[in-house]
């Protein structure tokens, strides 16, 4: 197959700008034009002008919104920018709606003061936190959040009210619906490191609608055996009202008990002193005195300040909000309208001798049965979601819980009987213990739904399979997927798979697209521009 031409190299090298900021100006630049069509690079100092210039300094643009970056390489890139982009650089880039903003809104409600919580973003954690406060101190010094940046008539449309508004008040993270638990499955089999559960949740009395790529928020308990151990170090009673409430109510359902806030760092400061309380203080700075700051939740915290026994009431006030979690919903809403099914692995480590454990997961995995009642709620997705005509090709990349959303995809393109082939990559680490869905995958590739299915298995031999791996080996045929007009996409660990799966892409478009490195970061960047690269990672 021919490759298609795309415009050289639009930023030259000799631009003042550090590799990583030419090739997303590069990829950004490509995205204004056509694949095809020309373009004359530009010159320094108009490369120059792009990043100092106003138009820049509020260009609307987001080269931070990317998962895989770090806090330090988002903030870098959104420097000399007003305050609100900033906030936004601070957050996790998720998108994923636990604070009940996408990124970009929880900024704007920030800076314009409208939302005064600053610990919302819970895969960003105190990080985002930190970065937040600091930025935070700025925002009476600040201009107004739209004095350099106007909104343009799209944004005001998008923004106005919607006639849909009060029903999404009404299923939202701040007004969950309630729904019923009905059951869980275990996915793995005998001799599986992991323990992932398919779970089905009742929503005919929720009054929920949801659609593939949609999320779904949950609200948890704290586990009851580390509530009363906490009870007991503090010497308190756990029936001791606190207001309206118990102290053992508030710490099951209201606040967060992992990991140590700095509040409660804070608090340790002025209840003890000595060496203890420079260290309570240096932990409440961002600091790691002992090299153990990583490890502190608030169990942890009580046991490092051993002794130091706050009131009660002071120390639930010392912590922060239980923040409800989000997941990838693993079904379609047209194949079965009552349910709604997630796929949760059930998160347990050991740090010493003491075992923790993920609040949301372990308290769906463990600690509900059926028919009880949770609170939940819907998170729209945002740029995730099947392509509108029902022939496009769709590639799918998601090992482990990843698959959630594709399961979700393909039982979408079954019911709506759509024409389009799909390309399913999963991977984990047993095939004999870890292939999820297994029986649903098998017999929609032998009913013809699912075109292609490609394993990866890390465990099964004496090298490492990879997802990234398995699209290399098929690189050819997933370029003329592409080249046919395919939707791409990934869900799953941001870190590492997500961003060795683009690396993987990239070089497989350099190599079948006959084009070079800098030309394929191009073509990807355009993917994402139209919607053809989507991403859901964590």
């Amino acid at each position: 197959m021919n490759a298609r031409a795309v415009p050289p190299t639009i930023i030259p090298e000799s631009a003042p700008f550090s590799p990583e900021q030419r090739v997303w100006l590069n990829g950004f630049f490509s995205g204004l034009i056509s694949l095809d069509g020309g373009v004359t690079a530009l010159s320094p100092a108009e490369s120059a002008s792009l990043m100092n210039g106003a138009r820049v300094a509020d260009d609307g643009e987001a080269p931070w919104h990317d998962q895989t970056l770090s806090l330090a390489d988002r903030m870098q890139l959104a420097e000399g920018r007003p305050l609100r982009r900033r906030m936004m650089a601070a957050m996790a880039q998720q998108d994923c709606g636990q604070c009940g903003y996408n990124c970009n809104d929880y900024s704007e409600a920030i800076a314009s003061k409208k939302e005064a919580r600053l610990n919302l973003c819970v895969p960003g954690g105190k990080e985002t936190a930190r970065m937040l406060k600091k930025l935070y101190e700025e925002i009476d010094q600040a201009p107004p959040a739209n004095a350099a940046n106007p909104r343009t008539v799209a944004e005001k449309v998008a923004l106005a009210p919607k006639g849909g508004e009060a029903r999404e008040a009404a299923q939202s993270r701040d007004n969950p619906a309630v729904a019923t638990f009905h059951s869980r499955t275990l996915l793995n089999r005998e001799g599986s490191a992991k323990e992932t559960w398919h779970v089905e949740l009742d929503l005919s009395e929720s009054g929920l609608e949801y659609t593939v790529g949609d999320s779904f928020g949950i609200f948890p308990s704290n586990d009851a055996a580390l509530v009363e151990t906490i009870c007991a170090i503090l010497g308190a009673d756990p029936n001791k009202r606190i207001g309206e409430r118990t102290l053992r109510e508030i710490l099951l359902h209201d606040v967060s008990l992992s990991p140590g806030p700095d509040s409660l760092f804070q608090l340790f400061s002025y209840l003890t002193g000595g060496e203890r309380r420079v260290k309570a203080k240096a932990l409440a700075a961002g600091e790691d005195p002992d090299g153990d700051a990583a490890t502190l939740d608030v169990l942890a915290t009580l046991e490092k300040f051993w002794g130091v026994r706050p009131d009660p009431e002071a120390f639930v006030e010392a912590l922060e909000p239980l923040q409800p979690r989000l997941y990838s919903i693993s079904s379609s809403q047209k194949s079965n309208p009552a349910r709604v099914s997630l796929t949760v692995d059930a998160v347990r480590y050991k740090i010493g001798n003491r075992e923790r454990l993920g609040v949301a997961s372990t308290f769906v995995a463990n600690r509900i049965s059926a028919g009880d009642k949770l609170k939940v709620y819907v998170q729209k997705a945002h740029n995730f979601g099947l392509p509108e005509n029902p022939a496009t090709p769709v590639v799918m990349v998601g090992p482990g819980t990843g698959v959630a959303p594709f399961r979700a995809f393909l039982q979408e393109r079954r019911a709506t009987k759509a024409t389009g082939k799909n390309w399913l990559f999963f991977g984990h680490q047993k095939q004999a213990c870890d292939f999820f869905y297994e029986d649903e995958l098998m017999e929609m590739k032998a009913a013809g739904v699912l075109t292609r299915l490609s394993l990866a298995w890390s465990r099964d031999g004496s090298e490492k399979i990879y997802v990234q791996d398995r699209m290399r080996e098929n690189g050819q045929e997933l370029w003329a997927w592409l080249a046919e007009g395919a939707h791409f996409y990934v869900c799953g660990d941001a870190k590492r798979m997500a961003k060795d799966v683009v690396g993987a892409l990239i070089d497989i478009v350099a190599e079948f697209g006959a084009r070079t490195t800098d030309e394929a970061i191009a073509f990807v960047a355009e993917l994402k521009k139209r919607g053809r690269y989507q991403a859901d990672v964590y």
